[in-house]
């Protein structure tokens, strides 16, 4: 049974997901779907599920190995699992090709592909460090402005008014915390 995972990490990418979906089902035949729009570094419940739901002889099918993996000892980790129970994983876009670890040739390149993407992500979070060091250096990147901090006056009104923090977090868009933190100081 051909067996499909997709993800995307939040809900604006929905366009992304039904191309995940069409090509799952349309192009491949997949016969079960699991689907979620959650990041790759929280708790992936649809993964979990489609990893215990698969049995001897299936495949686990996604469009892309980003979608699947975050790291290539995570990657590995969930090839070792599926190799546990029988099953084989198939990547449809995997360098402008497939990947199937059926063979001995496509778990290697598997293992070589997901050391180079994981090298790649490494090296440009390297780079966006120096350049917002960088940027910082030059008085260019300050972070983003303390929202809650220039509405503390309107806080303090709302509070004055009779309102609770819930109330004034969802009246002017910021966090309850944040309006406990302004009525604090």
């Amino acid at each position: 049974m051909l067996v499909g995972y997709v993800r995307t990490s939040t809900a604006e990418q929905a366009a992304g997901l039904q191309a995940q979906i069409r090509d799952l089902e349309a192009v491949v035949g997949c016969e079960k779907l699991f689907s979620e729009q959650v990041s790759s570094v929280g708790q992936r419940l649809q993964l979990s599920a489609a990893l215990d739901f698969v049995r001897e002889g299936d495949t686990l099918v996604v469009t892309k190995l980003d979608r699947l993996a975050r790291s290539t000892s995570h990657l590995l980790s969930l090839v070792e699992q599926l190799d546990r129970k029988g099953v084989a994983l198939r990547i449809l876009d995997f360098g402008g090709g497939e990947v199937d670890t059926k063979s001995p040739s496509g778990r290697m390149l598997l293992t070589v592909f997901a050391a180079m993407a994981q090298f790649e992500r490494e090296v440009m979070l390297q780079r966006q460090r120096e350049g917002i060091l960088a940027a910082k250096a030059s008085g260019k990147y300050k972070g983003r402005k303390p929202t809650a901090r220039m509405k503390e006056a309107e806080i303090r009104e709302l509070r004055k008014a009779g309102l609770g923090a819930s109330a004034i977090a969802r009246q002017l868009g910021i966090g309850r915390a944040s309006v406990y933190r302004a009525l604090a100081d």
